[in-house]
């Protein structure tokens, strides 16, 4: 079902609320152009930024193509720090370092994904310029990669990389409230790369989720093929920006699933897993970090593995090592 009929369906309300788009529209450009003049200041830091970020509201699958990133540049000698915003944490506002056993509740669901996959020093907090900063501190971290934040200009970056959902698109094209955009779609011509996480083929960089096995709730140790769940009924759950995709990834793999999707960071608590049927649950991975200490026998979680273009990874690389030969470079 259509998360949103009116970003991304003909739906009247989208012509009604179209003036209140306008004027919001107005408002993130002018907001742009402060960036652009100087009258608004943007802060260099002492490293290359990457920020990977999208125009529209909702998931397009920052945080896997971040945690690839995190590993080719690793692979290619980097030391790179991952900032984050850490929605869904209800901690202090000031920014924190995240491990993999910090408290999701405290700093969010992501910031913890991310410091237990990447193997990087993570910070969370609403200040990219201080998140930055924190990370830094380190002395250890020669880029920094930025999970959202394509909208965050007081933090000066150096590459930007916006990924689309490649089957919802732009929606209708329209701004918030009246669309899904954070910006103006003509932003696109902006960034330095512009990645289409799944779809059809077509023009352009394109990002695949491969699942790997369901790895169990309560005993990470134990794993098994995806297949295994084949000829029987599958609750799944997703608190995630677009549970659809989640959703469908287990059909396409062959399974018969019953989705419930919550909001995006939702907290999950025991009474929402008692509530759930009996038999396997399958959940993400974003999900099951807010779950493992009250999970069932039966509850697994799919991690994914983002999958990127050869083209996409040369081309961020030739440009990584341009935009390092002309630092600092100001809003465009």
């Amino acid at each position: 079902m259509d998360p949103n009929p009116i970003w991304y369906g003909r739906h009247p309300l989208g012509l009604i609320l179209a003036p209140l788009s306008w004027l919001y529209c107005l408002v993130v450009q002018l907001r742009r152009l402060g960036y652009r003049k100087g009258w608004l200041a943007s802060r260099h830091l002492s490293v290359p930024v990457v920020v990977v970020g999208n125009l529209t509201v909702g998931g397009t699958g920052k945080t896997p193509a971040v945690l690839k990133l995190a590993e080719l540049l690793r692979a290619r000698g980097w030391m790179p720090g991952i900032i984050t915003r850490g929605y869904g944490g209800g901690g202090p506002v000031a920014p924190r370092r995240v491990s993999p056993e910090s408290e999701p509740a405290d700093v969010g669901d992501e910031p913890v994904l991310l410091a237990r996959r990447s193997g990087c020093p993570v910070v969370a907090g609403r200040d990219r310029v201080a998140a930055g900063a924190l990370a830094l501190s380190r002395g250890d971290i020669d880029i920094l990669l930025a999970d959202d934040g394509l909208q965050h200009y007081r933090l000066a970056r150096d590459i930007e990389i916006a990924l689309i959902d490649g089957e919802r698109s732009l929606g209708n094209g329209r701004c918030l409230p009246a669309g899904p955009l954070r910006e103006p779609r003509g932003r696109l011509a902006k960034v330095d790369l512009v990645l289409t996480n799944g779809g059809g083929s077509g023009d352009g960089y394109r990002m695949r989720l491969i699942p790997g096995a369901a790895v169990n709730l309560r005993d990470p140790a134990v794993s098994k093929p995806i297949a295994d769940f084949i000829g029987r009924p599958v609750f799944a759950v997703a608190a995630i920006g677009n549970p659809e995709r989640f959703f469908a990834m287990l059909r396409a793999l062959g399974l018969e699933v019953e989705g419930l999707a919550y909001p995006d960071h939702y907290p999950f608590a025991p009474s929402d897993l008692a509530a759930w049927p009996p038999g396997p649950v399958l959940m993400t991975e974003k999900d099951a970090v807010k779950c493992a200490r009250f999970a069932g026998e039966d509850h697994w979680f799919l991690p994914v593995q983002a999958e990127l273009d050869t083209a996409f990874v040369e081309a961020f690389f030739r440009t990584l090592e341009a935009s390092t030969h002309v630092r600092p470079r100001d809003v465009r």
